[in-house]
């Protein structure tokens, strides 16, 4: 509350302008929501000599443009010793420590995703480590625990300690096979004894590097819940130990649009904060690249469902390999064109919880200042537009305050001194409106 009165001060609030802040500001009192972008292709596109453009065509840093598109987190795989291919390899230990080090210098948030393996580990695979292919049972649980704290204590050394740990990646059939195999959904012969001691050498080594960092456990097909209820069932009779539950969610794999399914997820995700009392978080989502509006659809219903999960326990949404372009990939299912810049689904993380709309946040289409507004007058500079534009002062009911047309203009200012408080102004222009919020308060 200490700091909240000391904000009041600075921006010379009433009390009632603060509650309106944080309204309209939320992340003040919690923690942000995760809008991440698995990036595990990133250093090898670079290294091959991709260029990544933004959306207005210009080159720049792969980072810089999905931060700009509202990506808070980027989430890292990593293999034990991987190979050198393009797109199969790399994601050593070294490489993983330099982008994290990139990410967290440009304030992201970082995941770090153990597959235990040398390459891709899923559902239909979770291959030994060649080097662990000969272990003792024993001496894989020291394997996993000392991969595990090996990796995030070089992390941690470099001022990069991660806020998310997954220890395996897809893993509803267990992982490390055969060892940690679970063999059949109705738990016949399932390894669950083996599995869940696996598991919990990955939490200790998490734990012991930074007690701080959340461990997730994480399954494919976010839209089942009989499997997941069958997973986490079995992991609490075993005690298993972890911190947040993790879902993929694929329309595109589950064979149905997302509609079809949309409301399994969010029913999932909820019964599994009432069920075990865990936080959730989709940590893989993806659409294909060229069904640009319904995986903008699909990525912003995903962000929703996250939200709506009860006592604000849905932590967020991360897209899979949103910069994988599909020339350099082989992959369909990214955010970007063979164009170079990202397509407008990214935009879906620009998606504002608080208000229920698209926030462009891109300065050269639209953008206001002073914000706050101190002396009456509030600047709006349109660039790009063309033709009629509306620019509208909307306050917090939703009620319709100022309002004026404009033609062919770039700029424009609005009189604001009988205004007092928090708006959002909305720009309409040939059938698009963008959205911004103000503070208004008079000296």
């Amino acid at each position: 509350m200490k700091k909240f009165l000391l904000l009041s001060r600075y921006l010379k609030l009433s009390l009632l302008n603060l509650l309106l802040v944080l309204f309209f500001f939320p992340q003040l009192t919690l923690a942000q929501f995760v809008k991440g972008g698995d990036i595990g292709w990133l250093q090898q596109m670079e290294a091959t000599g991709y260029k990544f453009y933004n959306s207005n065509g210009v080159q720049d840093n792969c980072l810089n443009i999905l931060k700009d598109k509202g990506i808070n987190t980027v989430r890292l795989r990593v293999w034990v010793n991987p190979s050198n291919n393009k797109t199969s390899g790399h994601c050593s230990k070294k490489e993983v420590a330099e982008m994290a080090l990139r990410a967290k210098n440009m304030g992201m948030r970082i995941m770090i995703d153990f597959h235990y393996s040398d390459s891709w580990a899923d559902p239909g695979k979770q291959t030994k480590p060649a080097a662990w292919i000969n272990h003792t049972f024993a001496e894989l649980l020291n394997d996993v625990y000392n991969h595990t704290f090996e990796v995030l204590d070089t992390l941690k050394s470099i001022g990069a300690t991660p806020e998310w740990v997954q220890v395996g990646n897809e893993i509803a059939g267990g992982m490390l096979w055969p060892d940690g195999k679970l063999w059949a959904p109705d738990g016949s012969a399932a390894n669950w004894g083996n599995l869940a001691q696996m598991l919990n050498k990955g939490y200790d080594a998490t734990k012991a590097v930074d007690n701080s960092i959340k461990v997730i456990i994480h399954l494919e097909s976010g839209s089942d819940n009989s499997k997941f209820r069958w997973f986490f069932d079995n992991a609490k009779n075993n005690n298993v130990k972890y911190d947040i539950i993790g879902a993929s969610y694929y329309p595109y794999w589950d064979k149905v649009d997302y509609t079809e399914n949309i409301d399994a997820l969010g029913n999932n995700l909820n019964d599994m904060v009432s069920r075990y009392g865990k936080e959730v978080m989709v940590v893989e989502t993806g659409g294909l690249y060229y069904q640009v509006p319904n995986t903008y659809n699909m990525l912003v219903a995903v962000i929703r469902k996250v939200n709506a999960v009860p006592d604000h326990k849905g932590l967020g949404v991360i897209f899979w390999e949103p910069e994988g372009e599909k020339s350099w990939s082989g992959y369909s299912l990214s955010c970007w064109s063979w164009s170079g810049k990202p397509t407008a689904a990214l935009d879906a993380f620009l998606y504002d919880l608080s208000l229920g709309v698209n926030l462009i946040q891109n300065k050269t289409e639209f953008s206001v200042y002073p914000n706050p507004v101190y002396d009456g007058l509030l600047n709006i500079e349109l660039n790009g537009f063309s033709g009629a534009s509306v620019i509208s002062i909307i306050d917090i009911s939703g009620k319709l305050v100022k309002e004026l047309k404009i033609i062919n203009q770039t700029n424009a200012v609005l009189d604001v001194s009988s205004l007092k408080g928090s708006y959002i102004i909305s720009v309409t222009n040939i059938g698009e409106r963008l959205f911004k919020k103000i503070l208004v308060y008079l000296n």
